[in-house]
């Protein structure tokens, strides 16, 4: 049995940045750090983060006056923003800066007398976040065929933005639907899907063909891994998801030649490690990186929390 490393993979910029303003915090001020939600939607950083002395909440009112709140990387909308200034909590902002561009969008759409749809999938922090920069006027769609059904004040006035983890296929097929429907709608002058989640799908239909199994190292509320996990099935290869190596089953693997792995853009490269180390007790004979796009993107961390030079 060979295995292939699908390439890129794991974290982006924008995980990396994340987890680096809460380790970082709690050094410069010590525990505990509140968190709004799980900073990344991965269960092993969640966990080591915790044990170091964050706490993660789901509402404001499980915070105590004063303390530190960090917002995560799927960012907030306006009105959790200002409820947690209401409270006087000190807050260091985590959300992906490519998730603020999208915020960035909608409110200049928004400002512009534009009606907007959002593309993405509903309860997602994310989607939650953005929808929420406006107090209305953002419609969710999920899927093409509920394009048909949208109803819109003036079609020449509509613009669209999308949730930064989705599937770059299925979401191409919702703005082809709305195109065709809408021929005016307007889009973002630059896609919104980031740049990490197109080449970790890009590296799954690379790497997906040439691999009689996919093991796809994620959390299973991660919406970017559960997109490679799909992209892969839709290839037509046997795939799994896991959290760690201990979920790797070995009837999985019973009889395959070519195993590809890959991880999504919260989930530490510790992890495919040791599924890497797992899969070669279980009798890999070899470990292939395939090539890929460099990824050299960085993002500045908070004022406060920048190293000192």
């Amino acid at each position: 049995m060979d295995v292939l490393l699908a390439n890129p993979r794991g974290f982006c910029a924008g995980v990396e940045r994340a987890i680096e303003i809460v380790e970082r915090a709690l050094e410069k001020f010590g525990p505990p750090i509140y968190v709004r939600h799980e900073i990344v939607h991965n269960k092993t950083v969640v966990d080591t983060l915790r044990r170091k002395g964050a706490v993660f909440v789901h509402e404001l009112d499980e915070v105590p006056h004063g303390a530190w709140l960090v917002f995560s990387a799927h960012g907030v909308s306006k009105e959790v923003r200002a409820d947690a200034e209401r409270r006087g909590f000190k807050v260091f902002d985590a959300t992906c800066p490519l998730v603020t561009k999208v915020h960035l969008e909608v409110s200049k759409m928004l400002r512009e007398g534009y009606e907007v749809v959002m593309i993405g999938h509903r309860g997602h922090p994310e989607v939650e976040g953005t929808v929420g920069q406006a107090a209305g006027g953002i419609s969710l769609i999920e899927t093409a065929a509920q394009v048909a059904t949208l109803a819109v004040r003036d079609p020449s006035r509509l613009a669209y933005v999308t949730q930064t983890t989705l599937s770059v296929d299925d979401t191409q097929r919702i703005v082809d639907a709305l195109r065709a429907r809408f021929p005016q709608i307007r889009g973002p002058r630059r896609a919104d899907i980031c740049y990490a989640t197109q080449n970790r799908q890009d590296a799954v239909k690379l790497m997906a063909p040439q691999c009689d199994l996919v093991i796809v190292v994620g959390s299973s509320n991660s919406s970017n891994s559960n997109r490679l996990r799909e992209l892969a099935v839709q290839i037509g290869v046997d795939t799994y998801m896991v959290d760690s190596a201990a979920d790797l089953k070995p009837e999985w693997i019973a009889g395959k030649r070519r195993v590809g792995v890959t991880a999504g853009a919260s989930a530490p490269e510790a992890l495919v490690e040791q599924l890497v180390s797992r899969l070669k007790e279980l009798g890999a004979a070899s470990v292939r990186p395939l090539d890929g796009i460099p990824e050299r993107v960085a993002f500045r961390l908070p004022q406060e929390l920048a190293p000192k030079h």
